[in-house]
């Protein structure tokens, strides 16, 4: 039978969810947990990869087991065999056709901003701080010319194996909330590092230093070398992977906030 399952971790303490040699890694630790739980082997596929030191709200996940268990055995048993820092969140039978990867139409992210002048205690790792402060109307401004369909080549990694770099960007909010500011990116899928590096640039913007028509500058140049700072992977968040009605899977949005 194959399932799918809700997945939420603290990516601080991870070099990423891909399982890498040496390292831990989120896909290791969830592996390792469900084959005790399915007294075989098991592989799981995500809806998306995070980098180092990422966070995971709305990860899912899916994998095909032998073993007869309940929805609710697979969860409690899995994370009976996890580290605190990761939880499984809900179970559900799905068919074969469901793949977490694949079948996903849509991908949220959610990035936070500590904007005060004194560095974090409690949230370190969990926000990125900038002490400079930031103007949040001119980041609004930048993020109307990345709406839409583009080719974001400017926006994504130098190593990204993506075999092509244009993505659809459906939404994209910049909110203040006290010190704190939230950058929420909503697309068909993502490049190697796209968010941070869009939020690079609009906290670059939101410092002063550029204007917000820059954004599309960066964009038209196609070129990662002229795209400008990436920022810190430490506020980012995996909030939702978006799947059709048929699959009947959870589709609550959950979003970081302080």
């Amino acid at each position: 039978m194959r399932i799918a399952l809700g997945v939420e971790y603290d990516g601080s303490d991870f070099c990423g969810w891909q399982m890498q040699d040496g390292v831990r890694t989120v896909q290791a630790c969830v592996e390792q947990a469900l084959s005790k739980v399915a007294d075989h082997d098991v592989r799981v596929i995500c809806a998306g990869r995070t980098d180092t030191g990422v966070h995971g709200l709305g990860q899912v996940i899916h994998f095909d087991a032998q073993a007869q268990r309940s929805t609710r055995s697979w969860v409690l048993g899995g994370n009976a065999n996890l580290p605190r820092d990761i939880s499984l969140l809900w179970a559900a039978a799905v068919d074969e056709e469901f793949h977490a990867r694949f079948s996903a139409q849509s991908r949220r992210y959610r990035y936070v901003i500590l904007n005060r002048w004194v560095r974090p205690g409690l949230q370190r790792g969990r926000v990125t701080w900038v002490h400079a402060p930031l103007d949040v109307e001119a980041m609004r401004a930048a993020t109307q010319f990345l709406l839409g369909e583009h080719d974001f080549s400017s926006y994504r990694a130098l190593a990204c194996q993506a075999k092509s770099p244009v993505r659809h960007i459906y939404s994209l909010k910049v909110e203040r909330a006290r010190e704190y500011v939230y950058l929420d990116v909503h697309a068909n899928a993502f490049l190697h590092h796209m968010v941070r590096n869009i939020a690079g640039v609009l906290i670059t913007i939101g410092k002063g230093e550029r204007p917000p028509e820059w954004a599309l500058e960066v964009l038209e140049l196609r070129d990662r070398t002229q795209g400008g700072i990436t920022a810190p992977p430490d506020g980012l968040y995996f909030v939702q992977a978006q799947y059709a009605e048929r699959f009947m899977l959870p589709d609550q949005v959950r979003l970081p906030q302080f």
